[in-house]
């Protein structure tokens, strides 16, 4: 029995989230199905994180055993073939057998954008947030600091998560960047996130810069671990997860390359950067 590690990217405009559904596309069935056609049996990819309908990803990180010895090589190029145009997987590898791609996850990244404008913008509209409202940043970011470190996040969990002790997680960065006119990023890393963590997240902050919520509530919000303390949910298509970190062990194929921001995941929205002269 193989372990084999899978490091993806996809749009998840036309997805019901990456987790199996019934009679709903997600981004886990796609990629199973494929697998299936090119192993012969049927696999079970776990992913490092279950991102929401409309979530996006570029360095989701999957893993799956199986009986077949089929080069990986074979295996990345088959795969490719016969996915849709809007999921791309970018590596496959054999790896431990101890390697679980959520379990052994030790940071991961999530980046949200918001297209703040009140025009609308037929190239954002897949993958930015639309506030027409002016943001002021400053609150947003002073409300953000409090949110930084060990927490109980329960206020920030959406309905269906796990309640009590398992609602702490370490927050190592929360950063508000305006890149552009109009084009900002929140940027989350941290060791792990509820259910609708970063959207919760990135809605009190939106709600923050817009006047809705004082920026002097926030340590309340956090303290009172309801959430109907906190704002809204932002949609989930500006949601993407950038990459997932692993212990060393589980990372010799990408050291070099992260060292020098080469690796999945790195160059993020870098494209749309180049197209509209943005910088980063």
């Amino acid at each position: 029995m193989r372990t084999l590690r899978v490091d993806l990217e996809y749009d998840g405009t036309n997805y019901h989230g990456w987790q199996v559904q019934p009679a709903m596309p997600t981004v886990q069935q796609k990629l199973e199905d494929a697998l299936y056609s090119i192993l012969g049996e049927r696999v079970r990819v776990t992913g490092a994180g279950r991102t929401d309908a409309g979530v996006h990803a570029l360095g989701q990180v999957g893993h799956f055993r199986c009986e077949s010895d089929r080069d990986t090589g074979a295996i990345l190029r088959g795969v490719n073939s016969l996915l849709p145009e809007d999921i791309a997987v970018k590596a496959v590898r054999d790896t431990s057998p101890d390697f679980h791609a959520r379990k052994c996850a030790r940071l991961k990244r999530y980046e949200y954008w918001i297209w703040n404008d009140p025009a609308g913008s037929a190239f954002h509209h897949r993958f930015f947030w639309h506030v027409r409202a002016g943001l002021r940043l400053d609150p947003m970011r002073r409300a953000a600091e409090c949110l930084v470190g060990e927490h109980d996040f329960a206020s920030f969990q959406a309905s269906g998560g796990e309640p009590g002790r398992h609602t702490v997680r370490y927050l190592r960065l929360l950063e508000i960047r305006e890149l552009a006119r109009g084009v900002i990023r929140i940027a989350a890393e941290g060791n792990g996130f509820l259910r609708g963590m970063v959207r919760i997240l990135a809605g009190t902050l939106v709600d923050v810069g817009r006047g809705r919520i004082p920026e002097s509530h926030v340590p309340g919000i956090l303290a009172a671990r309801d959430r109907k303390a906190a704002g809204i949910t932002a949609p989930g298509k500006g949601l993407f997860l950038n990459w997932v970190r692993y212990p060393e062990v589980f990372e010799i194929h990408s050291q070099e390359a992260d060292r020098r921001g080469e690796g999945f995941g790195a160059a993020g929205l870098q494209p749309l950067f180049d197209k509209f002269g943005w910088t980063h």
